[in-house]
């Protein structure tokens, strides 16, 4: 079983035990997540799909934050204030803002990367060693700042 799926089940059981339903509710719904994926794909998920599913949820956490906030929903974007912060423990430890310079610095320098059109190769390259760990909007952002 996937490290990442091992945690889940285990937070799982805790927060049973420790009657935390709100947060064993996040959990459940990330648990359900993966399962869904699972099921849709006819496949167990490694580590590295877990850690997407979970990148996939808290993406879409922060986009349900920023429009509950923007509508003056304080309740709701306090909720999802919450379940970003018990999905973020989950997540691996993020990257600086340095040591994304650098793997960029180094993605294009490896890709030889010249024009905006090898944007794709250089993201490829990026894409799994950052997973959970950048925002990838950003780092699209420095990827077309360095090419430009």
């Amino acid at each position: 079983m996937s490290e990442y799926k091992t945690r889940l089940s285990e937070e799982m059981k805790r927060c049973m035990k420790a009657g935390e339903k709100a947060r064993l509710l996040v959990v459940r719904s990330l648990q359900a997540a993966i399962k869904q994926q699972e099921i849709d794909n006819q496949i167990t998920l490694d580590d590295s799909q877990v850690l997407a599913v979970l990148d996939k949820a808290l993406k879409q956490r922060r986009d349900s934050l920023q429009q509950y906030t923007d509508a003056g929903r304080q309740d709701l974007a306090e909720q999802e204030a919450f379940e970003i912060t018990v999905i973020q423990d989950f997540m691996p430890q993020p990257l600086s803002e340095t040591e994304i310079a650098q793997m960029v610095a180094d993605a294009v320098s490896q890709t030889e990367a010249k024009t905006m059109q090898d944007m794709g190769k250089v993201m490829a390259l990026l894409k799994p060693a950052m997973q959970g760990r950048a925002d990838m909007a950003v780092v699209s952002q420095k990827i077309k700042a360095s090419l430009s």
